[in-house]
C-alpha cells in the first residue's frame, strides 16, 4: 500500500537534505519519481539544501493541480512511483487533498517535507491539512539549536536582528541576518516568547551567559 508521509521540523533541521536523499534512494532502486517544491530559497523550480545540494523540481503554485498533472503524465505513457514534495507548508489545503487522492486511488507514494508553524507560531494551512490527512507524520531527528544551545522549536522572522510578529505569512528569506533584510532564525520556545534573538542577546547579555564561547 502507498503512503502519504509528512516529515517535519523547524527550519535548519535538514528537511530538504532528507528530501534529496529520499529521491536518491528510491531512484537507486529503479523507481521513477518526480520532485516538487514551492518558494525554495534558490529560486523557482529548484529543491536546494543548505549543504549545497540541489535538484530540478516542478514549482507548485497555488493553482497547480497534482491530480491533473499525474493523470496527464500517466495518460501520455509516463510513470510515477513516488513523489517528493518539499516546502509542503506552502501548498493549498486542496492540493494536499489531491496528494492524498493520488496515494489512495493510484497507489503512488507521496513524501512531503515542511515546517509546521510560521513565525507567529501558527500552523500553515498546508501543514494543518497534512497533519489531518497523512498516514504518518515524522519529526526529524536532526535538532536545530537556538542561540542559547537549547533545542529550537519555533521559527522566528527577523528584520535587522529584531523579531517581528506581524506581516504576510509567506515572505521568502533565509537564516542570515543581512543589512536589515528579512531573515529567519530558529529559537527555543522561551526565547521565542521573549522575542530574544541572537542579535539582541549579543547586544544585551553578558558574554558569560552565552554558549559557544559567546559566539552567536
Amino acid at each position: 500500500m502507498a503512503d502519504l508521509l509528512y516529515f517535519t521540523g523547524t527550519m535548519d533541521c535538514g528537511k530538504s537534505t532528507l528530501a534529496l536523499q529520499m529521491d536518491h534512494n528510491h531512484k537507486a532502486r529503479g523507481r521513477k519519481g518526480t520532485i516538487f517544491t514551492s518558494h525554495d530559497r534558490a529560486g523557482e523550480s529548484t529543491l536546494s539544501s543548505r549543504l549545497g545540494l540541489e535538484a530540478a523540481a516542478i514549482e507548485v503554485r497555488p493553482d497547480f493541480d497534482f491530480w491533473q498533472y499525474v493523470v496527464d503524465e500517466l495518460t501520455h505513457g509516463g510513470r510515477i512511483d513516488y513523489m517528493v514534495c518539499d516546502e509542503a507548508q506552502f501548498y493549498q489545503p486542496e492540493q494536499v487533498e489531491q496528494l492524498a487522492r493520488l496515494v489512495d486511488e493510484l497507489q503512488i507514494d507521496v513524501f512531503c517535507f515542511g515546517i509546521l508553524t510560521d513565525f507567529r507560531a501558527t500552523l500553515f494551512p498546508g501543514s494543518a491539512r497534512l497533519v489531518e490527512l497523512a498516514d504518518r507524520m515524522e519529526l526529524l531527528q536532526v535538532e536545530a539549536l537556538c542561540w542559547c544551545g537549547e533545542r529550537a522549536t519555533h521559527n522566528a522572522r527577523t528584520v535587522g536582528g529584531e523579531m517581528v510578529t506581524e506581516g504576510e505569512q509567506l515572505v521568502v528569506g533565509d537564516m542570515v541576518v543581512n543589512n536589515g533584510d528579512t531573515a529567519y532564525e530558529v529559537l527555543c520556545r522561551r526565547h521565542h516568547r521573549r522575542r530574544l534573538t541572537a542579535a539582541r542577546a549579543r547586544a544585551t547579555l553578558s558574554p558569560e551567559v552565552l554558549p559557544f564561547g559567546g559566539a552567536v
